[in-house]
């Protein structure tokens, strides 16, 4: 599991790795099956509507002493189209196209749908937060 933060701690807990820093942006990777992690997840799991339990990236935040970043719409989604490209080149991706793999949808649809996204981002900016 990854969070994006604009503020970390100076120490993080040992399930939890910064994988990227940028000027304004921290990418934290999560150890989700270890034990630690486990056991907080109990702590602070809250009933969400009936039935439903599970905990809010607002309360695991606070409680790491971490600040939730919220990117610009733009940036998410040039991040997706990065993603998108990498698993369109992935061995196993295309190992699955070989063995007959015919989605409705395929990965060059996702790829044409970011785009649209973009060119409508384009022309309409977010604005400033």
């Amino acid at each position: 599991m990854k969070l994006y933060a604009k503020n970390i701690p100076q120490t993080l807990p040992n399930w939890a790795t910064v994988v990227t820093k940028s000027v304004d942006l921290f990418e934290i990777e999560i150890n989700d099956e270890h034990p630690n992690f486990q056991s907080l997840l109990e702590e602070l799991a809250t009933e969400i509507e009936p039935g439903t339990f599970g905990v809010k990236a607002e309360d695991l935040c606070s409680r790491l002493g971490i600040e939730m970043s919220n990117p610009h719409l733009h940036q998410l989604v040039e991040q997706a189209q990065t993603l998108i490209a990498e698993i369109a080149t992935h061995p196993n991706y295309k190992q699955l196209l070989k063995v007959g793999y015919q989605p409705d949808l395929n990965i060059a649809d996702a790829s044409t749908a970011l785009t649209y996204l973009q060119w409508e981002l384009e022309r309409n900016p977010e604005p400033s937060k």
